[in-house]
């Protein structure tokens, strides 16, 4: 496999505005995900996939602040996971606050990671896949993340050390962006 083919397997997404630093991910034995008309592309797995990770499905069903805590940590790149958790679980008690809330980082991720819209259409499309199917949307974003390369269980600090570490071991061919030399200073 020659370094062109190579790197159309990588993904890009962009880690931090204020570092500008790019987390690749890798993966040789699949191929890029087909893309809708719209260019979007389809979920790494369907709303209804839940039993896809049981553990997590255990713990979103009984607890969904954890879940919601460790996607906002990874959304917000670095914002406390018990802070979020925290919010998100006092604001369950109040009718719908809660799923508006959670429905942020489903928006933020879509548009990040370029995922199709949600199958109640638009406007507001992540906001209801959020109020009718509150647990489900979470484990969906959950497996979304760990698809992406991201470890959901050392949180976003420990990730970028482990893309940095990667990337100092020498990824062989690894692409690079003309005018960036450096990850982090």
């Amino acid at each position: 496999m020659d370094s062109s083919e190579r790197n159309a397997n990588w993904k890009f997404t962009p880690a931090s505005s204020v570092t500008a630093q790019l987390i690749p991910h890798f993966d040789a034995s699949s191929t890029p995900p087909p893309e809708n008309p719209d260019g979007s592309v389809p979920w790494s797995s369907g709303l209804f996939d839940c039993g896809a990770d049981v553990k997590n499905c255990c713990i979103t069903m009984w607890c969904p602040c954890i879940t919601f805590g460790q996607i906002s940590e990874i959304m917000n790149e670095g914002t406390s996971c018990v802070s979020q958790g925290a919010i998100y679980a006092l604001l369950m008690f109040l009718p719908g606050i809660g799923c508006i809330f959670s429905a942020g980082n489903r928006l933020c991720m879509r548009q990040r990671f370029g995922l199709e819209e949600s199958p109640c259409g638009e406007p507001c499309g992540d906001c209801r896949v959020h109020c009718l199917c509150e647990q489900c949307a979470l484990c969906q974003e959950y497996r979304e993340l760990k698809s992406q390369g991201f470890d959901m269980n050392i949180g976003w600090q420990a990730n970028m050390e482990k893309q940095i570490l990667a990337a100092a071991a020498g990824v062989e061919d690894a692409p690079t962006l003309e005018g960036m030399t450096r990850l982090i200073e």
